[in-house]
């Protein structure tokens, strides 16, 4: 069952048709991008030296082709961390950039829909 997804970008908001399925694979991803993000601020803290984490990303084909990506090797923890959003169809294409905190508290909202 797809209902809408609501993202919310710099200055405004997006949404389209989403999946419950589709939103557990995103919020995967998202939580790996906040695990890495912890373990770096970890290896900063503690003086160790920082290795450079590969860049993720999350592509979903629907209706409609999202993509969220994260360079984690830019940013210095979860609360300054941002990521590209890009949400396109054959008619429209929009990119924008927004807090990693934004997109999970949007996804966790998607999900208590289904429970």
């Amino acid at each position: 069952m797809a209902s809408q997804l609501v993202l919310n970008v710099a200055s405004g908001s997006v949404s389209c048709g989403f999946s419950a399925p589709a939103a557990q694979e995103l919020q995967s991803k998202l939580n790996q991008i906040v695990g890495v993000l912890k373990t770096k601020a970890a290896q900063s803290n503690s003086g160790g030296k920082l290795t450079p984490q590969p860049l993720i990303e999350y592509q979903y084909t629907g209706d409609v082709f999202l993509e969220i990506f994260c360079n984690p090797n830019i940013w210095a923890n979860v609360f300054v961390a941002k990521v590209s959003i890009t949400l396109r169809d054959d008619r429209i294409r929009l990119s924008s950039e927004t807090e990693l905190t934004r997109i999970i508290e949007d996804v966790e909202r998607f999900m208590e829909q289904f429970g």
